[in-house]
């Protein structure tokens, strides 16, 4: 994916990330894109709905899997304000996700470049193909804030 489309889908996973925000989530959006087009879309709602799984890919994989009737999304684009933590990108894996495109790194729960390289490991029967740093100061800051604004 050009630079270019890399931030257009982006923008629009940070448009999810903005709704969460909205809901009193960690602002994390996604957007999963098949062939281009959006199939489906994700913020994380763990607390809305009481549910530790409710992350943005989560809930984004869960949607389209609904709609494909099929737990696996080959050909699939992941497209999230964060980089993934070791829940999601394991459900990216059993989704059979081709790539994976994120905006700024999780130093603490980040399991793609942060921490573990979970996308390349030889252990795993799937890799999916990594770009990280998509609008990295506006995904970062959109994060830091919240968490700024929680503390005071």
């Amino acid at each position: 994916m050009d630079c270019e489309n890399a931030e257009f889908w982006m923008r629009e996973a940070l448009s999810e990330a903005r709704k969460a925000e909205s809901e009193g989530e960690v602002p994390i959006g996604a957007v999963l894109l098949l062939n281009d087009k959006i199939v489906a879309r994700g913020h994380n709602r763990s607390i809305v709905a009481n549910d530790p799984t409710a992350h943005a890919e989560i809930v984004a994989l869960r949607h389209a899997a609904q709609v494909f009737r099929n737990y696996r999304i080959p050909g699939s684009v992941l497209v999230v304000t964060i980089e993934p933590c070791v829940m999601c990108v394991g459900a990216m894996i059993q989704a059979r996700v081709e790539a994976l495109v994120y905006g700024a790194p999780d130093p603490k729960a980040g399991a793609v470049t942060s921490h573990f390289g979970l996308t390349e490991a030889p252990q795993l029967n799937h890799r999916i193909a990594v770009t990280s740093g998509v609008l990295e100061a506006e995904c970062r800051a959109l994060v830091q804030s919240f968490f700024e604004a929680r503390r005071q």
